[in-house]
């Protein structure tokens, strides 16, 4: 899952490196870049909950492989697109978006995977994992990208991005079961110790695989807002960050492709981190001190870095500061997902689906919003904006109350 998490994120990331290139070639605007990204996330945010109540019903297994299938399809489909076509501009935004619903998949099926296979006092580290690939991806995607771009061309970088996840998803299939008691691999004693560390079904306390879910459940309702306010933040740095360095900071190609690195390691590095930190203070104050609390303080870090960034006049020092803001912010990230798969319990797809909803929407916002706000008011106004959401997002997680009774 680490792995498919990072190839997700370089066939995400991929055409932020490209974007000046993809710009050039078709005539683009900064605005009109910001469409093509935001149609990526929109596909991206609306096939959450659909995505999560697949995984739900047909299993996270099946439900990855057919993702990464057609996530492989849709990133080579961008390739076969030149400018001299009629309507090149929407046709790229409508393959951007397909590209997002393929997506959508990814991590609503691996909270299943979290919820079926490991026990909920390890569900931190679990899922901080899973989400260092994100930063994983996102890390390696400057240099591979500006590689292909060097030598062969932005459509290069799309074909290459396109088979990796292919090969990823054949060796997903080929090795990954939805639950303990169907993997052979799996020992009756490690079957015992998995099963026993998960939380008790509660018929009672179920949430629907609906809509509704969202306006009924008050920690639902926080975290998807504080989610919404993290996606905004995180998408920053996945859309507009290279392009902020190169044209902004006046970096050249190759400091914007080492420096944009940087973010990414530090995501990568405070999600196991915080993972593994948020295991240790819930097992030993509580879960929501080790959940919500320490989501809430690294949110509230995370909004001061990325404040501080853009006030700073070196170039290098900035991207100190704001890569610290993402490592921040990733500090936070498997709370999410553990409070999530805690709270769905069989229903864990689609309540993280409808959780990730409000998550990439925020994106979707900042994806098109940051360029706007750069324009009127300066590249400045629009990191602060993301701080203050990211502040907002840190106090939410003040009003989850988790229940404390887990199984050990």
């Amino acid at each position: 899952m680490f792995l498919v998490s990072a190839i997700a994120y370089l066939d995400r990331v991929n055409i932020s490196i490209a974007g000046p290139s993809i710009a050039e070639e078709f005539h683009l605007t900064n605005v009109e870049l910001g469409g093509v990204f935001s149609a990526f996330v929109l596909g991206y945010a609306f096939f959450q909950a659909p995505g999560g109540w697949l995984a739900d019903r047909l299993g996270p297994r099946r439900v990855l492989m057919l993702g990464v299938i057609w996530w492989g399809l849709f990133t080579a489909a961008v390739t076969l697109i030149t400018p001299n076509v009629a309507g090149a501009l929407t046709i790229l935004i409508a393959l951007r978006l397909l590209l997002g619903m393929g997506e959508a998949v990814v991590y609503p099926a691996t909270n299943c995977v979290v919820a079926a296979w490991i026990p909920s006092s390890e569900r931190g580290i679990a899922n901080g994992i899973i989400f260092a690939g994100v930063g994983f991806g996102a890390g390696i995607t400057p240099p591979i990208i500006s590689w292909f771009l060097t030598h062969y061309g932005w459509r290069s970088s799309f074909w290459a991005s396109a088979a990796l996840g292919l090969v990823a998803g054949a060796i997903w299939y080929v090795i990954a079961r939805d639950n303990p008691g169907s993997h052979p691999w799996v020992s009756k004693e490690e079957k015992a110790f998995i099963v026993s560390g998960l939380p008790p079904s509660d018929p009672a306390t179920k949430i629907s695989a609906g809509l509704r879910s969202v306006f009924t459940n008050r920690d639902l309702q926080a975290i998807t807002f504080s989610y919404f306010c993290y996606g905004y933040t995180a998408y920053i740095f996945f859309t507009w960050f290279f392009i902020y360095l190169n044209k902004v900071r006046g970096l050249n190609l190759k400091q914007s492709t080492y420096y944009s690195m940087l973010p990414f390691i530090a995501m990568a590095v405070g999600s196991a981190l915080g993972g593994w930190i948020s295991d240790i203070v819930s097992r030993k104050v509580g879960r929501r001190a080790g959940r919500c609390v320490f989501a809430s303080i690294a949110m509230l870090l995370a909004a001061a870095f990325v404040g501080l960034g853009t006030t700073v006049e070196s170039a290098q020092l900035a991207t100190f500061f704001l890569a610290g803001g993402a490592g921040a912010l990733y500090l936070s990230q498997s709370s999410f997902w553990s409070l999530s798969a805690d709270i769905g319990k069989s229903a864990a797809g689609s309540v993280s689906g409808l959780m990730n909803m409000g998550g990439q929407l925020g994106g979707a916002l900042t994806a098109s919003l940051t360029p706007a706000i750069a324009t009127k008011f300066g590249w400045t106004a629009s990191f602060l904006v993301a701080a203050a959401l990211c502040a907002c997002g840190g106090l939410a997680w003040l009003l989850v109350l988790p229940k404390t009774k887990t199984a050990n």
